[in-house]
Order: structure tokens, then C-alpha cells, then sequence
């Protein structure tokens, strides 16, 4: 712990400093629950005053800040804020990376309690079925939302976790209105994918009584349709051989390539959709009680629920090498099919075969269809009450309960054998396939195989705390407190591969696909042939089975905490100086249990810690503000690495085994930050501000090969015959790595352009860039011992973003366009399989529009337009080679409509 003897050092010293500064009264201090927020620039000035008004660095959007933009949800609210980056499915916001670390660093808070909401993807190559600590802004809808405040410092009054930050949501309180307020919005929308009528509405009511008691409550609802299409492969993969294709139209020289496996084929070769119909709901209620100035207790009740109907199509190619154009013969029926003829090819530099002609190759289709449930609730009391003139008490009591379901997760096969033209030559990310059969013809394609599959996984939070805080006279404050959280995630999967795959193939089974099969004509470059999955069920006489339960999961967290921490405001001379020191205990416990193949196992491990961090703010002069933190914060492994769930395997008498980790220490990261903030005018703003995180602990796959049995710990029973001497050919599990580091610098910008010449005087910008530079330092304890180690990419990481939005607004209408750019990233940065090193994203730029017309002081008419470009999402494997993963866009979508204020 590298910052704990110069912070506490600081913490004795800091005092003492105090008392020779100038004293500074209760009164000077901001109210910002006193702002009446009314139009953009209103809450611009409110979201101003809260991260001028804070003690550490921190940034916010209020009230009609989210309203106004042209969000679909959260996520991509909170995108316009410095340093903070989104990934998007369907064009869709989902997930927030901040700071240049992943979704997995970053802590969410719902009013004021530590959430997780589960999430994955729909796609393979984005990690569909992942299970992390990462919340699902998918989830909810902006509307419910009153304020976000993104903290990227941090006091000892924090929970600790969340290394890149802590992104905080607030819902609407009762007191945070005059009496009686009402309002009420609908919009309807498209997209240029799907053409279809997306409704979404939001109603928002509450009262208080006797400036006593106040109640609120809120609804949102929306259905959407979303297709995002294109190409993909599922990597690369070097031939070494033809795989028995005819490859003698080639030359010489081409054909030696392909003997001498010095060619890689595209994997898949896919055309590609996945379309969902969305249906998101979100309710909320509070209650507020203020018997007195003295006391105020608030119960925060949210519920939200977002289901969707998945489907995954593909038309691709099957092979026998790894699923390219070559190999491919097989005997379907009594019917024998030769191998593919190679007609002509192309061939890069470097290897790949970005051209290739084949006649007879095997191709095949993909239906898939998901039916996925998420399901949000959560229930919080808290309350702050001044005990006297020198002691005031905060507390929280809280619990929150999410899943992720996906009950339906099924796949069906028809394949064939044709001719076909696959080219990588036009687009080095978009495949042309061009197929000498008509693809629509139900005749041309026969079944080849079902896969039934579910998984279910829940998580529950708890969390209690007290705080307190001690006025002393000098107008400092001691603030002292403890928590307690309690956290699991706990799931399973079903899987029932091959279903009728060898019935189909020998004939037993009727594999004519005509009865069942349906038109799919949502992908812009093709139509094709695919599986009507209840006629296709009910023609074969099939019930669905998902098959037995596999890898059973439930990882157990609990963590009691305490903190001290002293607070000031105070001069130096003539600056201010704010500021806080402090430290945080913690202690955490946890409790792993899986069972797959190895059968049951419990594995209890845990650890604690010290956490200090000093916060200050120099106001050097009106406006002109100076921050300085330096803090210790760590972040808890990844769910599925703490998960004992895995195998144990025994092949030709050599043992193997993978495994999750229940040991793994967490993420340790040394923190300094310092801001420079000028205030000016109305509305405007400039920040500057530098940071550096210190990491120790990143988490990685560590291979131990030809190691005793006793050395993995594990109990001996899980195969026959195991004895401690046994020897353990392979041994695969989640390790804690070594160090990186990130180093930061952020830019933002607000300002009315007033100074123009009318009626230029009513435009107004808002923006930031951040540009952000790390890598991880990596090795394993064997090549330690050897001295041996690796650099290389942080997963998530994009050196660049920047955010730009022009306004323009007068009391009657406005618009705006946003532009929000992120550069290329890499997402996986270590080996997969044996060929390919990694896999990442292109840069991208979503540009998005709005504009209101007021009719009067209740009504207003609202326009939006988003993802104006169309822009395409384009994934690349290997590192280096960067070759074509998945492209895929998702068109534009536009939403008219009302707001009402009773």
C-alpha cells in the first residue's frame, strides 16, 4: 500500500494546517436542492453548481439535461460526460466504461445503494452469457431518471470498489417539486431496418402535503423492434492441408500455399442478422416524511422489467476445415457428396484468402431463436437526521434483487452443398457472398440438426450503513461510519446439443425442410431459407428439451466496513481551501460453490484491507478552482472467475483441469488526480484535469502443467483412482497478474455563444476529449520465476473520446446535434485457441439530433433522430492481422412526439 503512510501522514498534519487558515460559516455553503430547473440551460447551471459544489471530481447531468438529449436510455446520457465510453447492441447503449477501464470497473449506485444488474449479449463475439459485475443500462429508461453524477475521485465515505469510479442514479423525490406537479410525455418511433411502430410513453406524478409528507410516482414504458445486420466470421483459422477439395484449377504456387498451411481461411463466412423485439417497463414510487427541519426519511420503490424475443440468423459456410469453403464431403441418406472444387482464389501477403470461387461447397443456415427476461427491484429507506446542533445522522437500509433469464436459447441447421463466391477484396470488413443456388428454395436445403439449450442467473444485494457526521467549531466536520453488504450470484445452464442429427443423416428422419421453413428477408444483401421453430417442432413430433443442469454456480460476498474521515472549509491567505481525509477498513468474505463434471465443491476464502484517501480543493481565486486527490481503491474479481465451477477430465492417463478461482485477491489501484475548473458567465465551464491509476492484481488465465495433484487443493474424490502424487498434465485457472497503469488527461467545455450577433447569440456548445494511455505488464508465476513478461492491451481501452454537441434555443424552440466518438479498442487482449492473438473494435462516431417546439408553458413538441450516420460497429480478430470478426450496423431511428406539464 504505497499511499498509506504519506496519506496518514497527512491526515495528522492536515488539522493543525487548518487551524491557521480562516474559518468559514455553515452559510456560505450551496443549497443546490433550491434550483427550480426550467429549460437546457437552467440544468446546465444546476449540473455546473453540483461538480463545482463537490468535494472530490466528479461530474453530472440533470433534469432536462437527459431529457433533451436525444437518449434511448441511460448509457448513452451519460456518454456526453469526459471520459466515460458506452458499447451499443442494435445501436443501443448498454454498458459504461469509464476512465479507460472496462463495464467490470465501474460501481453503480441507485439511490445511494450499490447495484448490479445483469446483462449479456446477443452476439457470440461480445460474450453472450457473460456474468460480470457490469449493470445493464438496457435496463431502464431515461426518463425516471432526475440526476447522474459520475465520481472519479474518491473519499473515505465511499464503498469501496469500483476502480474506474462510481456512476450514481437518482430517481424523482416528492420534495424535489412545489406542491403539486405533474407531466406526462409519448413518442413514436422507427427505425430504417424494421419500419415498424415503436411506441414509448412516461408519467410522472406527485403532491406534498403540509410541506410534511410527499409522494411520487413514475412510469415508463416502451416497445421497440431492432435488427443489426451484416457480416461476420468466427475467425480465421490456418489450412494445412486441402481438407480433400480439388484444388488442381489453382496454380502451383497456390496449391503449395494451401498444402504447406500457409494459408488462413475465414471460419463462417456469414451473412448475418439478429433481430429482438423489446419490451421495457419501469415504475417508481417514493415517499417522503418531514416531521420536523430536523428529520427527513425517504423510501425509494423501483421495479423494472425488459424482455425481449432474440432471433440470430445466419447463412454461412460449414467445411470440414473449421467451417470454411474447403473439405465438406459427407454421405447424407445413402446420398454421397463430394468434396468442394476450388475454382479460383486470392490470396494476401500475409495468408489470408480473401477471394475464393468453389462449386459443391457446404453451406449451411443458422435459426436461432432467445427469449431473454431481466427483472430489476429494489426497495431503499434512508433518512438524515440533525440530533442536535453538533451531530447529524445519515442512514441507508436497502436490498435488491435482479435476474437474467433466458428460458429459450434454441438453434436449428439446414444445410446444403452449391456453389458459391465469397470476397473480402471490395470491403476488408464487409464479406460479399454471391450464391449459384437460389437460397430461398426450401428444396435446396434439408435439416440437419437441433440444439436446445436455457440459463438462469440471479443476484442479491443488501446493504445497510450509518453515517455520521460531527460539526466542530472551527466549521470543519468529522464524519465517522460503518456498512455492512451482503452480495450473490448464483446460476445454471441446460444444453441439449446434436438433437436428431444423426436421424437426419441416415435417414431415419425425414430431413425435408419444406414444411416448416419460412423466408427470412431482414438482411439487405440477401434473402435465404430458415426455420419456422413451432412448425418445425410440431411437423417432427419434437418436445422441447433443454437437457440436464449444468454448471451450477453461487458465489457469496459479504463485507463489513467502517470509515473516519475529517473535512474542512477554510482559507489559506485569500484561497479557499476544502478538502477531506480519511480512511476506510474493510473486510470481506466469500463463499464459491459449483458443480459440473467435478461434482460439489465449497471453497471459502477472503480478505481486508485499509483504504486512505485525501481529497482538496484550492479556490484560487473567484471561479478559479484547484483540485488534488491521491487515494487507494481496489476492485472485486469478476463473478465468473470467482465461480469453483469447472472439470476434471482423464484422457489416454493424463489428468486435465479448469477451473474458476474462489482465492483470487482483488484489483488494488493507487489513484491521483488533479482538476483545474474555471466557471464563467451563466452556464459556462472549463475543466482540465490530469489522472494516473497504479494496478496491481489484474486477473488472468494461468496454465501449470506436469504439477502433483496436491497442489491444485482440490479434493481427491473427483475421479478414480486420484492420489496427492498424481500427476496433473494441465491445470487452468483465474490467477491474480501483475501491474499496469493508466495515465489520463480530460478536456471539457460549456459555454452560451452569446457573444455572436443576433440571432447567432442563441447557440451553445457542450464538450469534452479525453485521451487516455495504459498497458498491462503480465506474466505467469512460471515465467516470473523465469523472468519473463508480456505487454499488452487493456481490454476496453480507447485512447481517444470526445463528445460535441451544438445547441440552439430560444424560449419558444430549440435543437441540438450531438456527436460522440471513441476510438478503436481492444476487447480481448490475450491468446485465443493457438493461432490468434486477441480480438477488438474499429473507432466509431454516432451522431444524433433533437428539437422542441414549445406551443405553450405546458405543451411542447419533440423530435428525435438517432444514429443519424448509420454508423457500423466493425470487430476485428488478432491484434495485429486485424482481420474481419463481425461488422454490423443497425440503421436509423426516429421518434416524434408530446410533453404535457399539468
Amino acid at each position: 500500500m504505497k499511499l498509506v503512510s504519506p496519506l496518514l501522514a497527512a491526515a495528522l498534519c492536515l488539522p493543525a494546517f487548518h487551524a491557521l487558515g480562516q474559518e468559514t460559516d455553515d452559510s456560505d455553503v450551496f443549497e443546490l436542492d433550491e434550483f427550480v430547473v426550467s429549460g437546457t440551460r437552467a440544468s446546465l447551471i444546476k449540473a455546473r453548481e453540483f461538480k463545482r459544489e463537490s468535494k472530490i471530481v466528479s461530474d453530472s447531468i440533470v433534469a432536462e439535461d437527459i431529457a433533451k438529449f436525444p437518449d434511448l436510455n441511460l448509457a448513452e446520457s451519460l456518454q456526453r460526460l469526459p471520459g466515460v465510453a458506452i458499447n451499443r447492441e442494435a445501436g443501443e447503449g448498454r454498458r459504461v466504461s469509464l476512465r479507460g477501464l472496462g463495464p467490470d470497473f465501474t460501481r453503480v449506485q441507485l439511490n445511494g445503494m450499490e447495484v448490479l444488474g445483469n446483462v449479456d449479449s446477443p452476439q457470440d463475439s461480445r460474450g453472450q452469457g457473460s456474468r460480470d459485475r457490469a449493470f445493464d443500462f438496457n435496463i431502464f429508461a431515461s426518463e425516471l431518471f432526475n440526476r447522474l453524477d459520475v465520481y472519479k475521485s474518491m473519499d473515505a465515505t465511499q464503498n469501496e470498489g469500483g476502480l474506474a469510479g462510481t456512476v450514481g442514479l437518482h430517481t424523482a423525490k416528492p420534495f424535489d417539486y412545489d406542491g403539486f406537479n405533474a407531466g406526462f410525455s409519448a413518442k413514436v418511433g422507427t427505425n430504417t431496418y424494421t419500419d415498424d411502430f415503436q411506441p414509448r410513453t412516461a408519467f410522472q406524478i406527485s403532491n406534498i402535503w403540509d410541506d410534511t409528507f410527499g409522494a411520487l410516482f413514475s412510469v415508463a414504458y416502451s416497445q421497440r423492434e431492432t435488427v443489426e445486420q451484416g457480416t461476420n466470421t468466427y475467425r480465421w483459422r490456418p489450412s494445412s492441408s486441402a481438407q480433400g477439395s480439388d484444388i488442381s484449377a489453382l496454380t502451383a504456387e497456390e496449391q503449395a500455399k494451401i498444402n504447406n498451411g500457409e494459408t488462413r481461411w475465414a471460419r463462417g463466412n456469414r451473412q448475418s442478422a439478429w433481430g429482438s423485439d423489446q419490451e421495457r417497463l419501469g415504475l417508481t414510487s417514493a415517499f417522503q416524511w418531514k416531521p420536523s427541519d430536523d428529520l427527513m426519511l425517504t423510501l425509494d420503490i423501483l421495479h423494472g422489467e425488459f424482455s425481449s424475443d432474440r432471433s440470430e440468423i445466419h447463412l454461412n459456410s460449414r467445411g470440414s476445415n473449421s467451417s470454411s469453403w474447403l473439405g465438406g464431403g459427407t454421405t447424407v441418406d445413402g446420398v454421397t457428396y463430394p468434396n468442394s472444387v476450388i475454382n479460383d482464389i486470392e490470396i494476401k501477403d500475409t495468408g489470408e484468402v480473401v477471394y475464393v470461387d468453389v462449386s459443391g461447397g457446404n453451406a449451411a443456415v443458422e435459426t436461432r431463436r432467445q427469449h431473454a427476461e431481466n427483472t430489476f427491484d429494489q426497495i431503499v429507506l434512508s433518512g438524515d437526521w440533525r440530533i442536535n446542533d453538533n451531530l447529524r445522522a445519515d442512514f441507508l437500509v436497502g436490498t435488491e434483487t435482479s435476474s437474467f433469464d433466458i428460458p429459450i436459447s434454441d438453434k436449428f441447421y439446414f444445410e446444403t452443398f452449391g456453389d458459391v463466391v465469397s470476397d473480402y477484396t471490395k470491403d476488408p470488413f464487409y464479406l460479399h457472398n454471391t450464391w449459384g443456388f437460389d437460397t430461398t428454395d426450401p428444396d435446396n436445403w434439408r435439416a440437419h440438426e437441433i440444439d436446445f439449450a436455457a440459463s438462469y442467473q440471479e443476484t442479491n444485494f443488501d446493504n445497510v450503513k450509518a453515517d455520521f457526521t460531527y460539526f466542530l467549531a472551527s466549521g470543519s466536520q468529522l464524519k465517522f461510519g460503518a456498512s455492512h453488504q451482503k452480495f450473490s450470484n448464483d446460476g445454471y445452464i441446460q444444453r441439449n446439443d446434436n438433437v436428431l442429427r444423426s436421424d437426419f443423416q441416415s435417414g431415419a428422419v425425414d430431413d425435408d425442410v419444406s414444411a416448416y421453413a419460412v423466408v427470412f428477408t431482414d438482411h439487405k444483401d440477401q434473402d435465404w431459407a430458415i426455420a419456422d421453430f413451432d412448425k418445425a417442432l410440431t411437423h417432427l413430433g419434437l418436445t422441447r428439451d433443454p437437457g440436464s443442469i449444468q454448471n451450477v454456480y453461487e458465489v457469496e460476498e459479504s463485507t463489513d466496513a467502517a470509515y473516519f474521515m475529517y473535512e474542512w472549509s477554510s482559507k489559506l491567505g485569500e484561497i479557499g481551501f476544502t478538502g477531506n481525509v480519511g480512511v476506510r477498513a474493510f473486510d470481506t468474505s466469500i463463499k464459491s460453490s459449483g458443480r459440473a463434471n467435478i461434482g460439489d465443491i465449497v471453497v471459502k476464502s477472503g480478505y481486508d484491507d485499509i483504504l486512505p484517501a485525501l481529497n482538496t480543493t484550492f479556490e484560487l481565486r473567484e471561479n478559479l478552482l484547484l483540485r488534488a486527490a491521491i487515494s487507494q481503491n481496489i476492485n472485486r474479481p469478476g463473478l465468473g472467475s470467482l465461480a469453483v465451477n469447472g472439470s476434471v477430465s482423464e484422457s489416454n492417463g493424463e489428468v486435465t483441469i479448469s477451473m474458476g478461482n474462489p482465492s483470487l485477491q482483488p484489483y488494488y489501484s493507487d489513484n491521483i488526480d488533479i482538476a483545474l475548473e474555471w466557471y464563467f458567465g451563466e452556464v459556462g465551464s472549463f475543466a482540465v484535469g490530469v489522472y494516473r491509476k497504479d494496478i496491481s492484481g489484474f486477473i488472468g488465465t494461468d496454465l501449470a502443467t506436469d504439477i502433483p495433484y496436491s497442489e491444485t487443493g482440490l479434493p481427491l474424490d473427483l475421479l478414480p483412482g486420484l492420489t496427492n502424487s498424481t500427476n496433473v498434465a494441465e491445470f487452468r485457472r483465474p490467477i491474480n497478474y501483475e501491474d499496469s497503469s493508466i495515465d489520463g488527461l480530460e478536456f471539457s467545455l460549456q459555454s452560451d455563444l452569446d457573444f455572436l450577433p443576433a440571432p447567432f447569440d442563441k447557440f451553445g456548445f457542450i464538450g469534452n476529449l479525453s485521451f487516455i494511455d495504459g498497458e498491462l505488464d503480465y506474466a505467469s508465476p512460471a515465467e516470473q520465476a523465469q523472468g519473463i513478461s508480456h505487454v499488452s492491451p487493456i481490454s476496453g481501452l480507447s485512447k481517444k473520446l470526445g463528445n460535441a454537441t451544438l445547441y440552439y434555443e430560444t424560449n419558444n424552440w430549440g435543437a441540438r446535434v450531438s456527436a460522440n466518438y471513441r476510438q478503436g479498442y481492444v476487447a480481448w487482449p490475450l491468446a485465443i485457441g493457438n493461432d490468434e492473438f486477441g480480438d477488438g473494435f474499429n473507432s466509431t462516431t454516432y451522431v444524433d439530433f433533437s428539437a422542441f417546439y414549445q406551443i405553450n408553458d405546458k405543451l411542447k413538441l419533440t423530435f428525435d433522430a438517432i444514429n443519424l450516420t448509420n454508423q457500423r460497429e466493425e470487430q476485428y480478430s488478432d491484434l495485429v492481422a486485424r482481420r474481419l470478426y463481425n461488422t454490423t450496423s443497425s440503421g436509423t431511428t426516429f421518434f416524434t412526439g408530446v410533453n404535457y406539464q399539468f
